[in-house]
C-alpha cells in the first residue's frame, strides 16, 4: 500500500506539474479544450442550430449566453487522477494502457454530457448552473475516475484468476 500510494503521489505531481507548464498549455491543453467545444456544439446543432463554438467557448448565436471551458473542466486534471491510480497499481503494461485509454474516453465522454447540460442548465438559471458546476459535477467526474478505476481492478483480479485456472 506505501508503494502505490508514493508512486500515485508521485506521478499526480508530475503530470500536474507538466500540465501546468504553458508550452504543454499551449500545444495540448488549450487546442484539446477547444476541441471538447467543438463536439459539444456539434452534438447539439442537430437539436438547435444557433450553437456554435469558437475556441473554448460554447455560445447560443453570436450575442448569446456562452460558457468557457476552463482548466478543472476539461476533464484533463480527472484523467490525471486516474493515470496515477492506473500507474501506481502493479499490473501488465498492456493492462495499464488499455486502462488509460479507456479510462480518458469515459471522462471524457461524461465530462462532454457535463459541458452540454452545463450550457442549458447556464442558460435556464445561473443559481442552479453554479451549484451543479462547482459541487454536483466535480463529484460525479471524480466518482467516473473511481468507478473506473474500480472496473480496472476487478479486471485484473478476473484476469489472474483466468491464468490461475488456465488448463495445463
Amino acid at each position: 500500500m506505501t508503494r502505490f500510494v508514493l508512486i500515485f503521489a508521485v506521478v499526480l505531481v508530475g503530470l500536474f506539474s507538466l500540465e501546468m507548464l504553458p508550452p504543454i498549455q499551449a500545444l495540448l491543453i488549450e487546442p484539446f479544450t477547444s476541441m471538447l467545444a467543438a463536439i459539444s456544439a456539434t452534438i447539439i446543432q442537430p437539436f438547435d442550430d444557433s450553437v456554435l463554438s469558437h475556441g473554448k467557448v460554447l455560445q447560443f448565436g453570436p450575442q448569446g449566453f456562452a460558457v468557457s471551458i476552463e482548466s478543472g473542466c476539461n476533464g484533463v486534471e480527472a484523467t490525471i487522477v486516474l493515470i496515477a491510480a492506473v500507474l501506481a497499481f502493479p499490473a501488465p503494461w498492456r493492462a495499464r494502457l488499455l486502462a488509460i485509454v479507456l479510462g480518458f474516453l469515459a471522462v471524457q465522454c461524461l465530462n462532454i454530457l457535463r459541458i452540454i447540460s452545463l450550457f442549458y442548465l447556464g442558460r435556464w438559471n445561473l443559481d442552479i448552473f453554479s451549484w451543479v458546476h462547482l459541487y454536483l459535477w466535480p463529484a460525479l467526474i471524480m466518482l467516473d475516475v473511481l468507478i473506473v478505476f474500480i472496473v480496472y481492478l476487478r479486471f485484473l483480479s478476473g484476469e489472474a484468476g483466468d491464468e490461475q485456472h488456465a488448463p495445463t
